[in-house]
């Protein structure tokens, strides 16, 4: 199998780069770099919990850090739980939150869209005892509160549902679904996944009476490597990992103080502006949206539109067309997106969470993910229109699936 350097050197630079893969990841802007580079090796570089300066600059990180998140969200001091990334911060919140509460109730509620870092400690779980049950979505992704309820019961110890869907830009009402779990029950442990709404949208976890809630840096341009769990001071969590501990009381290792510090300047940078650039997204999206629905022929929005759908997301199935394909074909013309769930990318299995509302399979395998940010123009926008529908209809051309439609159609017509 050739070596990725040699698809990288036949790839080559396109002459213009729009990057859309925010889901996945994206670039970290200068301002993060350069808060980040004097605890490298200038200062702060110390281990946080040892009591020397480099130390104690790098714990002045980490606190600062904490508080600048806390404000943002309106938590408490010390609700705050650092990991290594969202997906340990989910891992922490499911199996942390069961563990803790032993065998009392071991039923685990989750949507059928969940991003996978839930679905499979959930999922885990059931080795152990407990039992994951699945609650449905409509076609545009949202769950049913009355359906919810009607799920829960005496057994039940858990809910976790996202905030906002990470593929199809759902936003859910994560209050009224708040309210109907703790009608039933108000021992019931409500968690949501808020890794794609934070910095999209205004967070109180007071107002939403949330118990457990995950942040990760990489989602609003801060570097990899930072995830944070929100545990309302009243709740009981068993760590997943153990070893030595240094600040954290659940999460065991040194933390990354100079991703801490980039992670703070991009909270600032993030929540400076706010109402504006969540507007500019919106208005970015929804110019690529329209876009692509009224240029290109047989293609389906997933997930619903206006403001239930978070602002930097888009999410279309091109009919006919395999998402991979057209991922290499719009990156060689210099367009950067994702093809299915972040972390099945490289897996020929179609999108849990584009089956989950309805699609059938093959209108699952060509759904691309598009997600602006702030950063963008509208000039890139109309650049990325101006190169999708000679894109699509060059790989329709080649594509079998394209070529029995038409010959389908033609039938019909006939007939």
């Amino acid at each position: 199998m050739p070596k990725v350097s040699e698809f990288i050197k036949y790839h080559g630079k396109p002459v213009r780069e729009v990057y859309l893969d925010h889901e996945n990841s994206g670039w970290v802007p200068p301002e993060v770099v350069e808060a980040m580079l004097p605890y490298f090796n200038q200062k702060g570089y110390g281990h946080p919990s040892i009591t020397n300066l480099p130390g104690w600059e790098a714990y002045e990180v980490v606190e600062s850090t904490l508080e600048e998140v806390s404000k943002t969200i309106n938590a408490r001091g010390g609700e705050l739980i650092l990991t290594h990334s969202g997906t340990e911060a989910n891992n922490l919140a499911i199996i942390g939150g069961a563990l803790a509460r032993g065998k009392e109730r071991n039923k685990i509620i989750t949507s059928a869209i969940e991003h996978v870092s839930v679905l499979f400690p959930a999922r885990s779980l059931e080795e152990h005892g407990y039992r994951v049950v699945t609650v449905p979505v409509d076609k545009e992704g949202f769950v049913d509160p009355d359906l919810l309820s009607m799920l829960i019961d005496h057994e039940t110890l858990m809910v976790s549902i996202q905030m906002v869907n990470h593929e199809i830009g759902t936003i859910q009402d994560i209050k009224t679904l708040v309210e109907t779990v703790k009608d039933k029950n108000d021992k019931i442990i409500f968690h949501t996944d808020a890794v794609d709404a934070y910095g999209r949208m205004k967070i109180d976890v007071e107002e939403l009476g949330v118990d457990l809630l995950t942040l990760s840096s990489h989602k609003i341009h801060g570097p990899k490597g930072i995830g944070i769990l929100y545990a309302r001071e009243d709740v009981k969590l068993k760590p997943v990992m153990h070893g030595a501990l240094s600040t954290q009381r659940m999460w065991p290792g040194v933390e990354n103080t100079p991703a801490l510090a980039g992670f703070k300047k991009a909270v600032e940078l993030a929540f400076s502006n706010f109402d504006y650039n969540i507007e500019k997204m919106k208005k970015l999206r929804d110019r690529l949206m329209h876009g692509i629905l009224e240029n290109v022929p047989d293609v389906l929005l997933n997930g619903p539109m206006g403001e239930k759908r978070a602002p930097d997301n888009l999410n279309v199935s091109f009919l006919y067309v395999e998402g991979e394909s057209i991922t290499v074909e719009l990156s060689l013309r210099g367009i950067y997106v994702s093809s299915g769930s972040a972390c099945t990318s490289r897996v020929l299995e179609p999108s849990h969470v584009i089956l989950a509302i309805g699609r059938k399979h093959e209108e699952a395998h060509g759904s691309i993910l598009f997600k602006v940010s702030r950063y963008q123009t509208e000039e890139d926008i109309e650049y990325v229109l101006s190169q999708i529908p000679p894109a699509i209809e060059k790989l329709r051309i080649m594509s079998p699936l394209a070529r029995e439609s038409r010959i389908a159609l033609k039938k019909t017509v006939e007939a």
